[in-house]
């Protein structure tokens, strides 16, 4: 078995915020190595990452959220068993499951349907700004940066915005679950809000049986395939789970990453000022550079080679958006943050293959609204001074802010 002599700890503060050096030293160094730490393999490089994801016979999707496999302890376990099992959903399931699951989404979720809510997303940007562009501070994150994809998405399901933050703390509650690095007493809190967030949604589907409605959630119980069944309220309880959190956690890191991104990148940020139309190419920078979700999870099922390295079968295995992102075989200047890259069709921050994400067309429409917008209505807009005003989350898999603190210019009324 390898083993990795160098250390892999995406919690760990030094890695929290800078994990880039120890990315490029894998992919030198390490290219596919075992985590004794985390009982994972990880892989690094872009072409073995996208080796993985279309071989889906070999690595199967299974556990594609989960940072650890190992048993939860039983009193969260016992929480967990009053409610619905988590999977499958379209992110970690496989074959036919897959293949239905996804096609009965895409016809719920269609381009027309993002495009129409252009407008609508336009008028929550404003709305959010409005409540705090005369304070001249805020916290980015908590006034804005989940607002605004949790109204875009809760609008789409047909949810009252009433329930946005208990769906907020839910979804937080199930990330927490799937990362298990909590102890026990608050991972039976989080199995609870875990619970409660099923059957709201179940109630919720219910409630739209036999009724003409226009929302996701009814779109997705009229969704019919050729020769198969329709989508069960089970099955849609969990799509639309994973749409929720999916799409509004993503969207939320950017927005976040990518505002300090373009401060710490002074020319970039005036280059896009002075041309708006590099707008969409420095959204795809911004997720190729700070990705979101910096990778997620494979279960291995034969033994197999990767790079000239053995993987047993049943093993847990990360492939690293993140690092996939920054190799510089793929992308010249790759620690380069370039505004006028053309990276779209090219980089992994959505994932590739059958996995690939069907919402990234409506996060980089509201990434591509919110951010020019930010610096539009917040004159001077700059990090606020100060500790601890920019704190990452500690997710295992992902990358972004829990809060953020920005300043800017008020003018005297």
């Amino acid at each position: 078995m390898t083993s990795c002599p160098i250390r892999f700890d995406p919690l760990s503060p030094e890695q929290l915020a800078d994990p880039y050096p120890l990315y490029a030293r894998l992919r030198r160094e390490a290219p596919v190595f075992y985590s004794e730490a985390h009982g994972l393999w990880v892989v690094s490089r872009y072409e073995d990452v996208l080796a993985v994801v279309r071989d889906t016979e070999t690595f199967s999707s299974q556990n594609a959220v989960r940072a650890s496999v190992r048993p939860l302890p039983q009193p969260v376990l016992d929480v967990l068993a009053t409610g619905r099992p988590m999977a499958p959903t379209l992110t970690d399931s496989d074959g036919q499951v897959h293949r239905r699951l996804r096609l009965l989404v895409s016809k719920a979720f269609t381009p027309k349907r993002v495009a129409e809510l252009e407008g609508r997303i336009r008028e929550n940007v404003d709305a959010l700004i409005d409540e705090f562009a005369g304070d001249g501070r805020a916290d980015i994150i908590e006034r804005f940066a989940w607002n605004l994809p949790m109204f875009t998405l809760t609008d789409m399901l047909g949810i009252p915005r009433d329930d946005i933050p208990t769906l907020h703390r839910w979804s937080v509650s199930w990330l927490r679950i799937l990362q298990a690095t909590d102890g026990v007493e608050e991972l039976v809190t989080r199995a609870h809000d875990v619970v409660a967030m099923q059957r709201y949604f179940m109630d919720a589907l219910q409630s739209r049986v036999g009724k003409a409605g226009e929302d996701l959630m009814s779109s997705l119980l009229d969704a019919r395939v050729a020769d198969g069944e329709p989508i069960g309220h089970e099955e849609a309880m969990r799509v639309t789970i994973n749409l929720l959190i999916a799409g509004h956690v993503t969207v939320t890191r950017s927005i976040g990453n990518g505002l300090t991104t373009l401060l710490a990148h002074s020319d970039q940020l005036q280059a896009v000022l002075n041309d708006p139309d590099l707008v969409p190419a420095m959204v795809e920078e911004i997720l190729r550079f700070e990705s979101p979700a910096q990778g997620l999870f494979r279960t291995v099922r034969k033994d197999t080679v990767l790079n000239d390295v053995a993987i047993p079968a049943g093993a847990h295995l990360m492939v690293h958006w993140a690092s996939a992102n920054r190799d510089e075989r793929v992308f010249g200047g790759s620690d380069v943050f370039d505004v006028t890259r053309d990276s779209m069709a090219t980089h992994v921050a959505f994932g590739k293959g059958v996995h690939a994400c069907l919402g990234a067309p409506l996060a980089r429409l509201q990434l591509k609204i919110a951010l020019p917008r930010l610096f539009e209505r917040l004159p001077n807009l700059r990090m606020a001074a100060g500790e601890d005003t920019a704190v990452r989350d500690t997710i295992f898999f992902a990358r972004g802010f829990k809060r953020l603190e920005i300043e800017w210019d008020v003018k005297d009324s």
